[in-house]
Formats: structure tokens, C-alpha cells, sequence
């Protein structure tokens, strides 16, 4: 390669530099104040938790405060309509589920986001998998038992709200094999896994932390897990994918992420989605992860963007196969 350079070749890097100073400036001069995470969902659950955590790592390494500020209320949507009318500054981002650039599209009828349009993506946090329990009094050890049991007995599966993974594993089950499980919809996790161990529930999916209290007095049998991968905190436990249970839903993953106003930087949502990666790989991020039987850590900017365009679709349509009334 010749060493010298041409005036053409200079004028062109000039040119091209003069393009990028104003994204290089603005990426290097970040953060300018505080950062604030706006969390869509109240304290104490998992997205409050990784808000915390990814923030409190994201401060250590940019030497600002990291502000988590809690808006729950309409699955995120309140939080998502602040974050879209924050300036694209790099100091105001939203963390918070799936459902509120998803679901809520059905859920709600007077959205006041374009969840595809308001937003800029930045790092997916996969939730990990929601694994289906049953009960000991169906004595079903895998899904063609609770299948099979479903068929001649008044079943009742738990879930954490209309709308939810759980209630739509119910609507598809019923679906394909003709059954008519009832969804249950509680307000959160523990009130449902404190009914199944009572006896009041035949079935109940949820997180892996949340079905502790079932799985430690035996109440019921975890008999098959989502995605395509086994899980690594119940290894011995086979997908509805292994078992012949073939219906899309069941192999999407479930995640919370972390979003900026449209018009961010791309330096900026680079820098940002760089240090999530790096902050999962640290030993108390990696500590929360074993606790809620996580496998995976926050994904670069261009994995998060590739899960919300391959799967983000369905998630809608399966939603909306739910046939619920928008509120």
C-alpha cells in the first residue's frame, strides 16, 4: 500500500471527519449532567433490579449519578411517553419490558408512542425463561400428561395478567389441542404461586425466583420450559419444543431493554449499549443473573435490534389473537 497520500485523498478525510465531528463531539462530551433511568415498572421487581444495578455500573465507569426514577402504570406506557419527549441528550433513557413496545399496541387504544419510531434501541436484557408448573394433583410429569389430564378435568392456570406470556401459553394450548383451561389473571407473581400451592391452581407459569415457594414444597412439577435452549438452572427439564409441542410463541424470548429518545446519537446509544454488555459481565450482575435463573446478560445494540424486528411481530400478533378489549 503506497504511503504517500494524495491532496484528494486528505480533502476527502477532511471532508469526512468534518461529517463526524458533530456525533465524535457530542459522544465525547457525554455525559454532561446526571443520567437518569426512568423504570416501567414498580420497585422490587426484576426490571426495577437490572435498572438499579446497570446504573449503578454505568456510573462507576462515566463518573456521574445514575438516577433511577420508578413510573409504572399501563405496562410501561407511562413511562415510554416521558422518555419520548426527554431531550436526545444522552440523560434520559427508559428501561422497562417487552410489552410496552409490543403488547400494548393491542392493549391499548389511544397509544401515545410510536414504539417503533419514538424510540432508539439500545441493549436487550433477556428475562430468561417462564417455566410451566403443575400441580401434584394432576400427577402430570411432562406437557402430553397435562395435556391428556386437560381433556377430562376442570383445569385453572395462573397467570400475572391478561395479556401476559402465561395467559397467551393458555389461549395457544387451548387452541391447538381443543381444551379449555381457564387463565386466572393475578396481580403479579407471589398471590398466584401462593394459590397454586394451595390447591386452588392446576397449573401456573412464571418466573424461575417467583415458583421458589411451589418447587421447595413439592406442590406441583415443573414439566417443560420456552425458547429453544434447556435452562441451565433446570437442566434436566426439556423445552415444549423437545416435547412436540410446536407453536411459535413458546420459542421467542422474553426481555426488558433499555431505549433513548429517537433522535440520541448513535455514538451516544453506542457508548451506552457497550458499557451494558460490559456491565453483565460483572460479578454482582452476574450474581442477580443465578438468583432469577438468567442465562444470558444485556446484548449489544445490534442483537437487541435484531431480536425486536425477528420476533417483535409476533409478540403483537399473538397478542392480539387474545381477543381482549383495548382500554
Amino acid at each position: 500500500m503506497s504511503r504517500f497520500i494524495t491532496r484528494r485523498t486528505a480533502l476527502a478525510g477532511a471532508a469526512g471527519l468534518a461529517i463526524a465531528a458533530p456525533g465524535i463531539a457530542r459522544a465525547q462530551a457525554w455525559p454532561a449532567g446526571p443520567i437518569k433511568i426512568i423504570c416501567g415498572t414498580a420497585p422490587g421487581g426484576l426490571t426495577d433490579i437490572f435498572s438499579r444495578a446497570y446504573g449503578e455500573y454505568i456510573s462507576s465507569q462515566v463518573g456521574v449519578p445514575v438516577v433511577v426514577e420508578n413510573r409504572p402504570g399501563a405496562s410501561g406506557a407511562i413511562a415510554a411517553q416521558a422518555v419520548k419527549q426527554a431531550a436526545p441528550d444522552g440523560l434520559t433513557f427508559i428501561l422497562t419490558i417487552s410489552t410496552t413496545f409490543f403488547a400494548n399496541r393491542v392493549l391499548i387504544s389511544n397509544l401515545q408512542y410510536d414504539p417503533d419510531k419514538d424510540f432508539k434501541f439500545i441493549s436487550a436484557m433477556p428475562a430468561g425463561h417462564l417455566p410451566l408448573l403443575a400441580h401434584k394433583s394432576t400427577r402430570a410429569t411432562n406437557v402430553k400428561e397435562f395435556i391428556e389430564y386437560a381433556k377430562t378435568n376442570q383445569v385453572s392456570l395462573g397467570t400475572y395478567g391478561p395479556g401476559s406470556f402465561p395467559h397467551t401459553v393458555t389461549f395457544e394450548l387451548n387452541r391447538r389441542f381443543g381444551l379449555n383451561i381457564v387463565p386466572v389473571h393475578y396481580r403479579g407473581e407471589a398471590p398466584m404461586w401462593n394459590d397454586f400451592v394451595g390447591g386452588a391452581l392446576q397449573a401456573g407459569i412464571g418466573s424461575y425466583q417467583g415458583s421458589a415457594p411451589a418447587r421447595d414444597t413439592n406442590s406441583g412439577r415443573v414439566i417443560a420450559v420456552p425458547m429453544m435452549r434447556r435452562m441451565g438452572k433446570l437442566p434436566d427439564v426439556p423445552t415444549f419444543a423437545e416435547q412436540g409441542i410446536d407453536i411459535r410463541v413458546l420459542q421467542l424470548k422474553g426481555w426488558v431493554g433499555l431505549f433513548g429518545p429517537a433522535a440520541l446519537p448513535d455514538a451516544i446509544a453506542d457508548r451506552v449499549s457497550a458499557l451494558m454488555v460490559a456491565g453483565g459481565k460483572t460479578e454482582r450482575i452476574r450474581k442477580i443473573l443465578d438468583t432469577f435463573g438468567i442465562d444470558e446478560a444485556a446484548l449489544s445494540r445490534a442483537e437487541s435490534q435484531k431480536l425486536y424486528d425477528e420476533e417483535g411481530p409476533e409478540w403483537v400478533e399473538a397478542t392480539r389473537m387474545l381477543g381482549l378489549t383495548p382500554s
